[in-house]
């Protein structure tokens, strides 16, 4: 059977409203008859016009219990559609809060599943954008745009009815007036070309808010370096694009928007011309007279009801688009999970013939036929020049990316072989980058084990070199960071990190060194961090300082994403190869020191 093509346009945005279907058919059933009844005080004008008109020129003959009874029913007309428009909008309203909890939960969830290589390419600041721009305009559309719509398109119909009725001769003027601003509207709102430019709009934007989120981040080395946004390319680059399109569309508007205006604001003069003609031929002038000042009275109102559907329009076209670059997201394949996963109980890990590539063409290729076992209880050092493979290598271990050649294996089981949230509890990670959340620092260590005790957090800080730092914060464990002035140190951050793995526990712990960048003493204090995570467990070590793999059981050389060479330590300096060439030269560059060189002037 085939699979039935995803909607788009109005039809997804429907899709996306109907998950709450009693609600959303009661808030447009309420809109329509709120709409009906706006048109009740007109109504109720035209019977009072009518029965003054016809009692003139004396106001004896006048009914004025009849009168108040019209009055009271304008007033009626009144209440009733600010009661039906408020329920319309508390139905709508329930049902946009529950849909767009849903859909932010699904989107964050899919998020979460597909592969790491896609966050790494599409850039956070698109992915902010749709989260909390577009997912809140679909929001707007259930809450607000559909009952408005519900209205906009009960209103013509019976605006229509109450034209042709009264006076069909004057309906069929006003109608001319509507449906030329119509013509004038679609004109606007419903070629391809504008679809084509709100979808420019919203890339536009979207690169906007990417390289703005770049720009921020960045900042203080824009700052350091007296950098403005304008030496900022990439920024400054995508303002020019946003402007270069947008003001020519806006401008696009000018002479048909002054049209379509200027048209439903003046529609009593396609009446007027029709009110003399008949005026002159009319014997029932009273009757004449009540109708004319009704349709004059009438037709402003016109005005209101078309700029609420070429309002509510646009809106929806807008929303549309933001839709589009959701569901764009949603499509993107998720990380495969085996039909019947597979568990293990050794936690040794094999690379076999591993070929990756970074590039959905597989053009370059960042792995070639990489080969290594890693023993279980062993830890292997993976060293290399920058960009070799290393840290492609940690992230193929938990499945970050999905290898396009060969197969990963811990306990001989190919890792695509084991569903997800099994192969995370059985790795662990500390890499370079360390994030902390804006929690309380017991919240961030149990992020590696949410039923973690207070004593095994407790625990795992003292074994990370981290509960004295943690002590001396303004709330101990409970201080959340990032508030309040508190922010840690960069060796801190990593130590929060180790001691999330070790509470963790897992049998495999993937290392992506987390001592690159710190200084003597926060590296003393995370080495002896490690001694208690990598104790009896399996370590893959990603290596920037060859101080810290002489220890390691074995030593994977990689150089272009191709192991060149591997064994011990010392096996590697017999051989003579890379890593001899390598060790030499961090050795040479461990002994160097600077001095300043006394400047000798000569005397004349």
């Amino acid at each position: 059977m085939s699979k039935s093509k995803p909607k788009t346009g109005t039809a997804r945005l429907m899709e996306l409203a109907t998950t709450k279907k009693p609600l959303i058919i009661g808030a447009v059933i309420l809109s329509a008859l709120a709409s009906v009844a706006s048109f009740v005080p007109y109504i109720a004008i035209y019977l009072i016009v009518r029965e003054i008109l016809g009692a003139l020129p004396g106001m004896a003959a006048l009914d004025s219990a009849l009168v108040i009874r019209y009055g009271w029913l304008a007033f009626a007309g009144v209440v009733g559609n600010i009661l039906l428009y408020f329920g319309a909008l508390a139905c709508s309203h329930l049902a946009a809060f529950g849909t767009l909890y849903e859909l932010k939960v699904n989107f964050a969830s899919h998020l979460a599943k597909v592969p790491l290589g896609f966050h790494v390419m599409i850039g956070s600041g698109k992915l902010r954008k749709i989260m909390d721009e577009n997912i809140e305009k679909v929001e707007e559309f259930i809450a607000h745009q559909l009952p408005d719509l519900a209205a906009a398109l009960v209103a013509p119909v019976v605006m229509a009815v109450i034209l042709l009725t009264v006076d069909w001769r004057f309906g069929l003027a006003a109608m001319l007036g509507v449906v030329i601003a119509f013509v004038v509207q679609l004109a606007m709102y419903g070629n391809q070309g504008s679809k084509v430019m709100m979808d420019k709009y919203q890339k536009a934007l979207e690169e906007m808010n990417n390289a703005s989120v770049e720009y921020i981040r960045g900042i203080a080395v824009v700052k350091a370096f007296k950098q403005t946004v304008y030496s900022f390319r990439r920024l400054h680059s995508t303002i020019k694009a946003y402007t270069s399109m947008v003001i020519p569309y806006t401008l696009s508007w000018e002479n048909s928007f002054s049209g379509f205006v200027a048209l439903v604001n003046n529609i009593y003069l396609f009446v007027l011309p029709v009110g003399i003609l008949v005026g002159m031929r009319s014997a029932d002038y009273a009757g004449f007279a009540g109708t004319l000042i009704f349709y004059l009275l009438f037709t402003p109102a016109i005005a209101s009801i078309l700029m609420k559907v070429m309002y509510v329009n646009g809106n929806v076209m807008r929303i549309i688009g933001g839709v589009e670059a959701m569901d764009e997201i949603l499509a993107e394949p998720e990380l495969p999970q085996p039909a019947q996963p597979k568990t293990v109980s050794e936690y040794g890990v094999e690379f076999l013939d591993v070929k990756f590539s970074y590039d959905k063409d597989k053009e370059t290729e960042a792995l070639s036929g990489v080969s290594f076992i890693v023993r279980q209880g062993e830890v292997t050092a993976i060293v290399g020049p920058s960009g070799g493979g290393k840290s492609t290598i940690a992230h193929l271990i938990p499945r970050f990316f999905d290898v396009t050649g060969g197969s990963i294996r811990i306990g001989g089981v190919d890792v695509r072989e084991m569903n997800t949230a099994y192969l995370m509890e059985r790795v662990s990670f500390v890499f370079q980058d360390v994030f902390l959340f804006k929690q309380s620092v017991a919240d961030n260590i149990r992020m590696g084990n949410g039923k973690a005790t207070d004593e095994q957090v407790v625990a795992a800080a003292r074994a990370a070199q981290c509960h004295e730092f943690i002590m001396k914060l303004p709330d101990g464990y409970n201080t959340v960071i990032g508030t309040r002035g508190v922010h840690l140190s960069g060796g801190e951050r990593q130590r929060i990190a180790i001691a999330r793995a070790i509470v963790k526990d897992s049998p495999i712990v993937v290392l992506d060194e987390a001592t690159a960048f710190a200084d003597p003493e926060n590296e003393h204090l995370i080495q002896k961090a490690f001694e208690t995570l990598m104790k009896n467990k399996t370590v893959v070590m990603i290596a920037h300082r060859l101080s810290t793999v002489p220890g390691a059981n074995n030593i994977v050389v990689v150089d272009g994403g191709k192991v060149v060479e591997q064994g011990t330590h010392e096996q590697l300096l017999e051989k003579g190869g890379k890593y001899r060439d390598m060790w030499h030269t961090y050795t040479e560059t461990a002994s160097w020191s600077m001095a300043k060189k006394k400047e000798v002037r000569a005397h004349a």
